[in-house]
């Protein structure tokens, strides 16, 4: 989900257990540049089997140093890139001044990190802070962090509450959430000061529901958004629903059976178990043993299909409504209060958080005079990824899509141009 069952892109990308390579094979997490725009972010050691470091490459390629054909390795804090025609360049480090820092929110210490581009004080550049999606693990950032330093970017991440070094209990309550990151901002503004210009959010994911959030409560200037939902996550969960179902190709009888087993589960969350358990008991009959049943999953509504009545009622709040989610959210409302430019990118076939209702959201609230500026990526799904299908239909992601990540800084600094991949820029702005 977007929001809660933590698929975000900021895990996949930066995971870093299993066993660590040898410490000489390693080099500093940072940027490597040739001078001439091109771009390679190695991150954390990777995660075994695989050997070396993660690594990401402005163009959306990405994987360890250690497999046989990675493009990149590092030697000495010097990257080798082979290119396709089978040259060998070498890429120096790109230096970052780094400050460490903590900051409170809500009487709760959280624990940051700045970085910033080397040389003179630049007090046009933008500051961004990194808001987290919903993994559950330390969003450390280095990753997404790094490569917008490295094109010119002043980047602020922060180790959420309840993970890593920052104190608190983890939580999925966007209330307070939205706190924290209006909190970061406050403390990168002081840290940068007289370093930077605009300053504002990104927010991958579940970020899509908190940075806007934040940006009603703070000094932000621009909010930017990646493959985030303009829905709330009951509603989530019902287009997961019907995504599925259309792809099961289910007849009229079974659609509407999961438009009955959607309202039946919004009840017991919107009332946190307190109502709703005779309707689902109801629906579970009508759909008796038919297979696509077994399959559905959705958020929730296929988990919960398949519980008994005596278990869910039993432990159904301790399993599906134990983080504090506010499962009605108005994220439209909290658009609707922002004046300030908003960049949002759309993954055309994500499954994790479909796009349609809140792709139609941002065009009303385009139509109406926000400034809002909405791209679409085509063949991606949730992360900003390209996959391919394996033979029993699953999906395997391969890449970030090539365009999403100098999209990102480029529209940070006000200086969109030319392509950005395959991606489509929608509909304008009504003057």
């Amino acid at each position: 989900m977007a929001g809660w069952k933590g698929r975000s892109l900021l895990v996949a990308v930066l995971v870093c257990s299993g066993l660590p390579v040898a410490a000489a094979e390693l080099c500093t997490v940072s940027a490597y540049g040739d001078g001439q725009g091109n771009l390679v972010v190695l991150g954390a050691p990777a995660a075994a089997p695989a050997t070396g470091q993660r690594y990401l490459m402005l163009d959306g390629r990405r994987g360890a140093t250690g497999d046989a054909n990675a493009p990149v390795s590092c030697s000495g804090n010097v990257v080798s890139f082979r290119s396709l025609a089978g040259a060998t360049q070498r890429w120096q480090r790109l230096p970052t001044r780094d400050t460490e820092t903590t900051f409170s929110s809500a009487g709760t210490k959280l624990v940051g990190q700045l970085i910033e581009p080397v040389g003179p004080a630049d007090p046009k550049r933008p500051l961004v802070v990194l808001v987290h999606g919903s993994e559950r693990t330390m969003a450390v950032a280095a990753i997404y962090q790094r490569m917008l330093v490295a094109q010119g970017i002043s980047a602020f991440a922060y180790q959420k509450r309840g993970t890593g070094d920052s104190e608190g209990e983890y939580t999925q309550n966007f209330e307070l959430l939205a706190d924290d990151a209006a909190a970061a901002l406050a403390k990168a503004r002081e840290l940068a000061a007289g370093r930077f210009g605009r300053a504002g959010y990104f927010g991958g994911s579940q970020g899509g529901w908190i940075a806007p959030l934040a940006a009603t409560r703070s000094q932000a200037d621009f909010v930017a958004i990646g493959f985030g939902l303009v829905v709330s996550p009951i509603e989530e969960d019902r287009e997961q629903l019907f995504d599925e179902a259309r792809r099961m190709q289910l007849d009229a009888t079974a659609m509407k059976q999961v438009g009955q087993l959607s309202d039946a589960t919004a009840q017991l969350m919107r009332t946190h178990f307190n109502e709703g358990f005779e309707a689902l008991a109801k629906v579970r009959t009508q759909i008796g043993a038919a297979p696509w049943a077994k399959n559905i999953s959705g958020e929730y509504s296929g988990d919960m299909l398949r519980m008994s009545d005596a278990d869910l009622r039993r432990i159904g709040r301790a399993r599906f409504d134990n983080l504090e989610l506010i499962w009605d959210y108005d994220a439209e409302a909290a658009l609707r209060r922002l004046k300030l430019p908003l960049l949002w990118v759309l993954a055309e076939q994500d499954r994790a958080a479909p796009i349609a209702a809140t792709r139609s959201i941002l065009s009303r609230l385009r139509a109406s005079g926000q400034p809002i500026d909405t791209y679409l990526f085509p063949d991606t799904d949730h992360g900003m990824v390209e996959f391919r299908t394996d033979a029993e239909g699953n999906r395997v992601s391969t890449r970030i899509t090539d365009g999403y990540l100098r999209l990102l800084a480029d529209w940070i600094k006000q200086d969109v141009h030319g392509s950005y991949g395959r991606s489509r820029r929608l509909s304008e702005m009504k003057k």
